[in-house]
């Protein structure tokens, strides 16, 4: 039985028709993405289904009883109130226990208020709500309960939107771009969650990675029509590809007898008859099926970036902070031609501090950074287009340069690479204000790239962006001869475009792994592995010398003696799994198998430190 049933809804804005007729059902425990290319109503489609927007037409019944929990791309809360209060923003004496309770621990002098809100505490049994609040917080980044949301970062609202909707706990949980401001800890932490619950998912998401291991289910909004297909993003891919081949054949044949028929019409005297006529009328549908576009482009345009000197870019020994935040400290690089780097490491690490760095944005507070003369950015920032909602997009454009210059002497106009971005001509004539979201981010892009630079530094650059827009990118960065550094959340496109990473630590630590994202997990997995083998041999020391100081002895009852005796086998067959992996990871360079063969090993090394301890328990006795 379906806890979702949609049947028949459609939107349109003015003369604009987002979709039309879109049916479609969901069960219980299913978890369906929504793809499609920016400007097809995807978000609309999530308002409608969330009762934040109304359909022009059709029904969206939800299962009687179903807690719904929604989350919009650019989460807005009530003026004036701090984080902990928009995050438990909801009629609930727990919450109100909880947010005095943490009000009275800032200031712990007035002991009198402090045992207030204990008792309170006592009263409603919040201090397991209270312990669930504060494990969700510490999951998603969240430090700064008081902060108030007025001054709250958008990364700040989305990540407090995020942890309000998991303590309420819904049964259907509506998601449009949750990975957006996250980093890749929270993102990867969010994945096994959302893999593992329970409830029905619906959301929206360019993370291909995220696709891949959270859903059970793609619909796919293709020419106006909603596409589902059962299975992940991996099987969408190979699913979807069959129908492509299977309708450029249907719209061959359709050609060629479109062809045949164009010839018979051109034959007919102008007074038909009625069996001339019937064959007119199919003609129109044969058209329609003949002119259907199947071409998916690649973007391999070989641009002809000016010429790097033998100066890039260098940074010599240079320190930076703010307040108590390292950023780097006396820390020496040197960029090389055609390089591409990535930028990793957890929020407020000092990333975007490191990339004004490097654009000359911010000085060093010691060393210096020295850029070559022949150096040109080009900068894709977060804050995208300005002052631009007024102009056609080819103006938006052609205002920085007609063309681009080519490797063989050839030249890419600005509506050509418009069009190679997905703006087709009848578009490029619209006004940016009528464009969506994720249109205007890809209009910014196409800014960035028609300048021509030759060192580019991409700023999160794959927020809201559809993902054929990401595979668009992805190969012209492929053939783009200058340098690239990338900060971004976005796995799957790091792993395409980078050759290795700056991993941010914090403060000042800085780390240079030699490989995309993937192999740096994998890599870490097997550091972490044993770093806990180290704890679990320490802990072990001292619990076997408390054993030792240990007067009473005591003997194992029989059934401790038959745990002992099979902890040991247990033991052994672990670390025979433990080092199996390890081989999987050095052997393996698919992404997807790294990925997998290092949770797998996370989970093995915790069985061995968790067996470990407990042998030596029984060992004092046995």
């Amino acid at each position: 039985m379906n806890v979702l049933s949609v049947e028949n809804i459609s939107k349109r804005y003015g003369s604009r028709l987002l979709f039309e007729n879109f049916s479609f059902g969901m069960a219980q425990g299913e978890k369906v993405a929504i793809v499609a290319p920016n400007g097809s109503g995807k978000s609309t489609l999530m308002k409608a289904v969330a009762g934040v927007e109304a359909a022009d037409t059709g029904i969206i019944t939800f299962r009687s009883g179903i807690r719904i929990g929604y989350l919009p791309q650019d989460p807005i809360f009530p003026a004036g109130l701090t984080l902990a209060e928009a995050i438990m923003a909801s009629d609930n004496p727990l919450r109100d226990a909880v947010i005095a309770y943490e009000k009275a621990l800032e200031n712990a002098d007035d002991h009198d208020a402090l045992q207030r809100a204990m008792d309170e505490m006592d009263r409603q049994n919040a201090w397991d709500y209270e312990a669930r609040v504060q494990e969700v917080l510490g999951q998603l980044g969240i430090v700064d309960t008081s902060l108030k949301v007025d001054a709250a970062s958008g990364g700040q609202r989305k990540r407090a939107a995020l942890a309000k909707i998991m303590l309420e706990e819904p049964d259907f949980l509506i998601l449009d771009e949750p990975t957006n401001h996250l980093d890749l800890d929270t993102i990867e932490w969010l994945e096994k969650w959302l893999a593992g619950a329970q409830f029905s998912l619906l959301m929206v998401t360019h993370d291909r990675y995220f696709l891949d291991r959270v859903c059970t289910d793609i619909l796919e909004i293709e020419r106006g029509e909603l596409v589902r297909y059962t299975g992940n993003y991996s099987y969408f891919l190979e699913k979807k590809a069959e129908r492509q081949a299977n309708l450029a054949t249907t719209v061959g044949k359709a050609k060629n007898l479109m062809k045949t028929e164009l010839e018979w019409l051109r034959r007919q005297p102008k007074a038909r008859s009625t069996k001339s006529k019937s064959r007119v009328d199919a003609f129109d549908d044969i058209k329609a099926h003949a002119t259907i576009r199947t071409d998916q482009q690649s973007v391999d345009i070989g641009v002809r970036t000016e010429r790097l000197g033998s100066k890039i870019i260098e940074f010599h020994k240079v320190t930076k902070a703010f307040d108590d935040v390292k950023i780097t400290d006396h820390f020496s690089y040197t960029f090389n031609r055609k390089e591409k780097l990535g930028i990793v490491g957890k929020n407020g690490t000092g990333k975007t501090s490191f990339v004004k760095l490097l654009l000359g944005l911010e000085e060093p507070d010691g060393g210096k950074v020295v850029q070559g003369e022949t150096v040109k950015f080009g900068h894709y920032d977060q804050e995208g287009l300005i002052n631009a909602d007024h102009k056609r997009v080819i103006e938006v454009v052609t205002e920085i340069a007609e063309v681009i210059e080519l490797k063989k002497g050839q030249k890419l106009t600005a509506a050509q690479l418009l069009e190679r971005f997905l703006f087709s001509r009848d578009k490029q004539w619209q006004l940016v204000s009528t464009l969506s979201g994720g249109e205007k981010r890809r209009l910014y892009l196409c800014t960035v790239l028609i300048a021509n630079p030759n060192f580019l530094v991409l700023d999160e650059p794959t927020n809201d962006l559809d993902i054929d827009t990401l595979q668009v990118l992805e190969d012209y960065l492929a053939s783009y001869d200058g340098c690239l550094v990338v900060v971004s959340h976005d796995r799957f496109f790091m792993d395409k475009v980078v050759d290795h990473l700056f991993v941010f630590e914090g403060q000042a630590e800085i780390r240079d792994f030699p490989g995309n994202y993937s192999q740096y997990r994998a890599k870490k997995a097997i550091e972490d592995s044993a770093e806990a083998k180290e704890t679990s041999a320490a802990k072990t020391k001292e619990k076997a010398a408390a054993a030792e100081k240990s007067k009473e002895k005591i003997k194992l009852t029989y059934g401790e003696r038959l745990e002992f005796e099979k902890l040991e086998k247990t033991i052994e067959e672990l670390e025979a799994k433990k080092e199996s992996l390890a081989v999987g990871l050095s052997n393996t360079n698919n992404n997807d198998e790294l990925m997998k063969i290092s949770a797998d090993l996370e989970i093995v090394v915790a069985k061995i430190e968790e067996a470990t301890t407990r042998w030596v328990e029984l060992a004092e006795w046995a």
